[in-house]
């Protein structure tokens, strides 16, 4: 910034934010600390009239505050601000790609029963190539799928997803591989499928690859993914303090849902073991954080789960 000042450039600054917060930054920088500075970058844009970068900040704030596991409530308040903002600007990309953003949150909240609204996102055509929305659209429908524990559906979503984003180097290319391995390694314990090795193979040195550059961001992610690997090998040495460096590691990142993600994952593999007491004490952790990161889904699921190792409370 005080570059940008010196050479009497400052009003560029949102541009350079929004070109290294939202698609650089995320390999070296906490995805917290991207999201706050394209927050910063959209009032300033905004206040300067460039209307287009403000409200392409928006979208990178709000796809970082998700994958940071933000309180899903204040994702949901900033959305709809945007939203009406948008009333005044009209910029319809940025209103569909936060619609489209605006779904998956709602469906994790509450499944959409009190946090749903009328507008919906119009994404056209999906089979046209052309259609510069199948991404997110793909991409948010196998995010849905995922958290709500449709697995051929996440499935399905994630094979359209991953050809049209590329080997590029994006954040949502990471993230969509991370879900589509995890989901895939629960469609080989279930349904005893080996078409998800593959993904898994392809996905676990990539996200090691992640976290090299980020600790922060990808670490947490990797030991899950590894740890779902020991499991299925059944080595379980191996598997439980991967586990618990997986919830260690998203704890220490602030990523409160995917603390409570592997802690449900591990509380799965206590059951499969037999281990009674310990799912127990990993699904009320999971629960907690659920809890905490505001989706009422999952602690739902969660206390389903208790309630069937608890079928006396």
């Amino acid at each position: 910034m005080s570059m940008l000042k010196r050479f009497d450039v400052a009003d560029q600054y949102p541009l350079f934010y929004l070109n290294y917060y939202g698609r650089v930054a995320w390999r070296f920088e906490a995805l917290q600390v991207c999201a706050d500075k394209l927050r910063r970058a959209f009032e300033a844009a905004l206040s300067l009239g460039h209307v287009d970068i403000a409200f392409y900040c928006s979208i990178h704030v709000i796809k970082n505050s998700i994958f940071s596991g933000a309180s899903l409530r204040s994702i949901l308040k900033e959305i709809d601000y945007y939203l009406h903002l948008l009333k005044t600007y009209k910029i319809e990309t940025a209103r569909t790609f936060l619609l489209i953003f605006r779904e998956t949150v709602s469906l994790l909240i509450d499944n959409g029963q009190a946090t749903s609204i009328e507008a919906t996102p119009f994404v056209g055509d999906l089979n046209d190539p052309g259609n510069k929305l199948r991404e997110s659209a793909f991409f948010h429908k196998a995010v849905q799928c995922f958290w709500v524990g449709h697995t051929e559906r996440c499935r399905y979503y994630s094979e359209k997803c991953m050809p049209i984003l590329g080997p590029l180097a994006q954040l949502t290319t990471y993230m969509s591989k991370f879900y589509h391995a995890l989901n895939s390694l629960d469609l080989i314990r279930k349904k005893n499928s080996t078409k998800g090795k593959e993904v898994a193979r392809v996905a676990i040195p990539a996200i090691r690859d992640a976290a090299a550059s980020s600790d922060w961001n990808f670490t947490n992610k990797l030991r899950l993914l590894e740890a779902e690997q020991q499991s299925l090998r059944q080595t379980h040495r191996k598997a439980i303090p991967l586990y618990e460096a997986a919830i260690e590691s998203a704890k220490k990142s602030g990523f409160i849902h995917e603390q409570g993600l592997a802690c449900e994952k591990t509380a799965f593999y206590f059951m499969r073991v037999k281990n009674k007491e310990k799912a127990l004490e990993y699904f009320q952790q999971a629960r907690e954080c659920y809890f905490q990161w505001g989706s009422f889904v999952k602690v739902d699921f969660i206390q389903k789960e208790l309630d069937g190792l608890n079928p006396n409370k």
